[in-house]
């Protein structure tokens, strides 16, 4: 345990004291972190030898996840969202079923083995972006405003959309419901998850940022536990809607953006700890990824595995996105760049780990698919992240 914790431990304070001129380079965090994890984990030198279970890994991811949601939410610019929202509008609406419809296509024509439903399971693992993973997209300002602020809200909401699709498709594959229609299932799931979600990161923010400022106004907070409220309000959002049913990422994104509406002085100073929190969670994230998954799954990556994987990220993630932007004023290489970064990562891990849970007869090739789509999808989107940016600002006049 020591052996690990010190390595882990350097090689955290040996990024940290970097990230800034890493950051600025094609290797991007999630790149290192899994490479780490991989090249000393037990298929590489076997420094690290990481036990951790399925749920470990689950638990990580979400609460990750939740976070960067919360926290890339309360950095949105709403004045430019509400003059683009029409971006995320048909992203969400009308490109991720079109995502699903087709990766389920692409599916059934690979993988013959596998029944329609866990075809669906798997179109829908893959169809959710990651905020994270696109952070150094969403955050460049050499990107324009409207582009940046549709990927970011589209990240933060499809991951909470695609859950209760996810647990109809399980539901159905495991073949657990008979008497209710897909179609009705899907429509109470997606609802329900929802709109609880959403009231639940609504109200819990409203009341906490209100006591929050009190507090802070009566100065009843200490220097040293100013970095504290945010992260757990975000914790709270999240678990809270699980509990109640509803999808935590919906939750945290819609916390996250009312937080960032309420507050206005204080808003970087309070997220601050937060963002930092999410970012250490993501490092670890993919060091155990790239240390207990990567390496143990590497060698069932069949032909079909890898071009569905490489379908995932290209046509099936890149035509529905092209023809539902159709109509709106943007370049052909802009709506191409909003196909492209659409990476894959934490929700996608989290979904891997429902799915093998489950236990289906086809789940192992399920996950052995969401596996190779996201190291994919963490080496290609990292390294084009800054040349494709640059290119970006280049064709449009900026230099």
């Amino acid at each position: 345990m020591y052996e690990n914790l010190a390595v882990i431990a350097v090689f955290v304070f040996l990024y940290s004291i970097v990230s800034a001129k890493l950051e600025k380079t094609s290797f991007s965090g999630a790149i290192l972190f899994t490479g780490f994890g991989l090249a000393l984990g037990p298929t590489g030198l076997g420094v690290l030898e990481l036990d951790v279970d399925a749920e470990l890994l689950r638990t990580l991811a979400e609460l990750t996840l939740a976070l960067v949601l919360f926290t890339d939410a309360s950095n949105a610019n709403l004045r430019v969202l509400k003059r683009s929202f029409h971006i995320p509008q048909r992203l969400l609406l009308l490109g991720l079923p079109l995502t699903i419809l087709l990766g389920v296509g692409a599916g059934l024509f690979l993988f013959d083995h596998l029944t329609f439903f866990e075809v669906a399971l798997l179109a829908t693992m893959l169809a959710p972006t990651d905020a994270a993973l696109g952070k150094a997209v969403v955050t460049d300002n050499r990107v324009p405003s409207n582009l940046r602020e549709g990927l970011n809200v589209e990240s933060g909401l499809n991951d909470g959309i695609c859950v209760p699709i996810l647990f109809v498709f399980l539901t159905l594959a495991t073949k657990m419901s008979t008497e209710t229609s897909p179609i009705l299932l899907t429509v109470k799931q997606v609802v329900g998850e929802i709109g609880i979600g959403m009231v639940t990161g609504f109200v819990l923010v409203f009341i906490g940022n209100w006591l929050l400022n009190r507090c802070l106004d009566l100065d009843w907070i200490t220097e040293t536990w100013h970095q504290l409220p945010v992260p757990a309000l975000a914790v709270a959002c999240f678990a809270l809607a699980q509990w109640l049913g509803g999808s935590g990422f919906i939750a945290s994104f819609a916390g996250g953006l009312l937080f960032g509406k309420l507050e206005k002085q204080r808003k970087h100073k309070l997220l601050l700890a937060a963002e930092g929190t999410g970012d250490t969670l993501a490092l670890y994230t993919w060091v155990l990824f790239g240390s207990a998954v990567v390496g143990q799954f590497f060698e069932q990556f069949t032909w079909q595995v890898v071009v569905y994987s490489i379908l995932s990220l290209t046509v099936i993630r890149m035509l529905p996105v092209f023809l539902v932007l159709s109509g709106i004023k943007l370049r052909p290489e802009e709506k191409l760049f909003i196909g492209w970064f659409g990476p894959r990562g934490l929700a996608s891990i989290v979904f891997g780990v429902i799915v093998l849970h489950a236990h289906l007869p086809g789940g192992s090739i399920i996950t052995v698919t969401a596996v190779c789509t996201i190291i994919l999808s963490v080496i290609l989107h990292g390294v084009s992240a800054h040349p494709l940016v640059k290119a970006l600002n280049v064709s449009s006049g900026h230099d």
